[in-house]
């Protein structure tokens, strides 16, 4: 369980993705929710959290 625990914090944790050009961001939640943290491609500041995919 070491190796699946490590990947999902790798893949999950702490990413964000840009809603107006999708660009993935690794940052502190904190700085997100305040807006210190802008996109590197389009320099907006509006973000959301990396989804998971659906599983059955």
């Amino acid at each position: 369980m070491v190796k699946l625990e490590a990947a999902y914090k790798r893949l999950f944790v702490d990413i964000f993705v840009c809603r107006k050009c999708n660009t993935k961001i690794r940052a502190n939640p904190r700085k997100i929710a305040e807006g210190k943290i802008k996109c590197r491609k389009c320099k907006g500041n509006v973000f959301r959290a990396k989804k998971k995919k659906a599983t059955k």
